[in-house]
């Protein structure tokens, strides 16, 4: 069986930069970590691969320096990593992102099954895994939180909903989204790191991929950023003095003049 892994690396730091051109994140220069989500993707895509046998493929979109992340991977147990970089791709939309990915699968031409994390912790939308599945016109499944079988051509999985679960079956090829219920991710082995630093990293841009510069990116991009700020924080407040009682009688006064009781 063909898997592939889609992953991210995000940073590893709450204290960011914008570019005040683009509204997008400015990467470099700051620590960079996989997505703790696609973490357990990366997991799954190896243990299905023990278990079944079979290949496993990881692709990430981003900056050269995402390719430590995706030796990261190879040190996890990924066999083959792909990395989507050109600057034609800088300040890629979820729609942008998913159709870029959707291009190096197609020329990956063998896969049975996709795997990504149910979202990223610095976009935190969760658009792109079912945004993947529509460009490559297959199912999707999304929360998954155990894959129960794979046979004959078929998935069925537990999909983690708010009242519980649901067993949902579907045909492959298929994109699933993975919650962190399905299982725990390893640490790397010491035969891994060695293979990780040997590997070799494909990377593609648009030449490779055969796509127009219009079609990813920011010009690719369906939405895009505006302006962001930080929202201004204004605390008041009103000590009331004297006892309990006196206290009590005017705050029921406050609450009367503006209208809350």
């Amino acid at each position: 069986m063909n898997i592939v892994v889609c992953l991210k690396q995000v940073p590893g730091t709450t204290e960011v930069k914008i570019d005040p051109q683009t509204n997008t994140l400015i990467r470099q220069g700051i620590e960079n970590i996989i997505n703790p989500f696609d973490t357990y993707a990366i997991e799954e895509g190896v243990r299905l691969k023990e278990k079944d046998g079979g290949k496993v493929t990881v692709i990430t979109m981003g900056p050269s320096q995402a390719e430590a992340a995706l030796r990261e991977s190879i040190s996890l147990g990924i066999d083959e990593a792909i990395l989507l970089c050109d600057n034609a791709f800088r300040g890629a939309d979820t729609w942008a992102t998913a159709f870029t990915l959707s291009c190096a699968v197609k020329k990956l031409q063998q896969y049975d099954l996709i795997i990504c994390g149910r979202q990223t912790i610095d976009g935190d939308t969760g658009q792109v895994g079912p945004e993947l599945a529509e460009m490559l016109d297959i199912p999707f499944i999304a929360y998954v939180g155990q894959i129960e079988e794979i046979k004959d051509g078929y998935l069925r999985v537990r999909r983690m909903v708010e009242e519980g679960h649901e067993i949902l079956e579907t045909t492959l090829p298929a994109v699933i989204t993975v919650a962190k219920e399905i299982n725990v991710p390893r640490l790397p082995s010491l035969r891994g790191i060695m293979k990780s630093k040997s590997a070799k990293i494909d990377t593609w841009g648009i030449r490779e991929l055969g796509v127009e510069e219009s079609m990813v990116g920011l010009p690719g991009s369906s939405t895009q950023v505006i302006k962001i700020f930080f929202p201004q924080r204004v605390h008041q407040a009103e000590m009331l003095e004297g006892n309990p009682e006196k206290q009590v009688d005017t705050l029921i006064d406050r609450l009367k003049s503006a209208g809350l009781c």
